[in-house]
């Protein structure tokens, strides 16, 4: 690498420094605004498969309640989302509600603690949410192998035969999203509303 695109590289990555460190800010600031009486702390880290995240602890009434967030998903809220203020919070309000402090949950130290805090929390969370969610339906769930992706989680409608009737999601990136104190069947949940969406669509036509 020359001296001319070294110093572009490094450039480019001060400038992605920059917007993170502003994005994080203005995220610190909403909490702050939702929350009257709270302090908010906050860290900016970087997760090996899902690049840069925040971490917010919302202090209120002597309790703390922390929530983690993917920059990229941050990112694409704030374009997309009208209130990005009222997203940010609302993965706060129940917590605040029950009024218990609720720290990230403990890092598993090894893959076999990981698989089991998989197949023991995450999975059984994700399938509560969803049947929760859909009670007058047959919702289909599978764990299966992706070549891509590794192993994903796999839901679907089996009423529909023709067109898309499952979505999948990464485990890797469910998991993330548990031990970041947010509800991994949500994003599932999400999918299944698209879903949904295609097939009314498939039978308009």
């Amino acid at each position: 690498m020359s001296q001319k695109e070294n110093e572009t590289a490094q450039a480019t990555e001060q400038e992605k420094a920059e917007a993170i460190g502003a994005l994080f800010t203005h995220c610190r600031n909403m909490l702050l605004q939702s929350f009257d009486g709270s302090d908010v702390e906050g860290q900016v880290g970087e997760h090996p498969l899902f690049g840069p995240l925040f971490i917010f602890t919302l202090k209120l009434n002597q309790q703390a309640y922390s929530c983690g967030f993917l920059v990229g998903e941050v990112a694409r809220t704030m374009q997309n989302n009208p209130h990005p203020e009222v997203w940010i919070s609302s993965f706060f309000v129940d917590m605040v509600r029950e009024g218990t402090s609720r720290p990230l949950p403990s890092q598993p130290s090894s893959e076999e603690e990981s698989k089991a805090f998989v197949e023991q929390k995450v999975l059984p969370a994700c399938a509560n949410g969803i049947r929760e969610e859909f009670t007058d339906r047959s919702v289909h769930l599978e764990v299966v192998m992706h070549p891509e992706y590794g192993p994903i989680l796999e839901a679907g409608f089996p009423e529909y035969k023709d067109g898309s009737n499952t979505a999948g999601l990464p485990i890797h990136f469910l998991f993330t999203l548990y031990l970041l104190n947010r509800d991994p069947a949500e994003p599932v949940i999400e999918a299944l509303y698209r879903v949904l969406s295609e097939q009314e669509a498939v039978e308009a036509h």
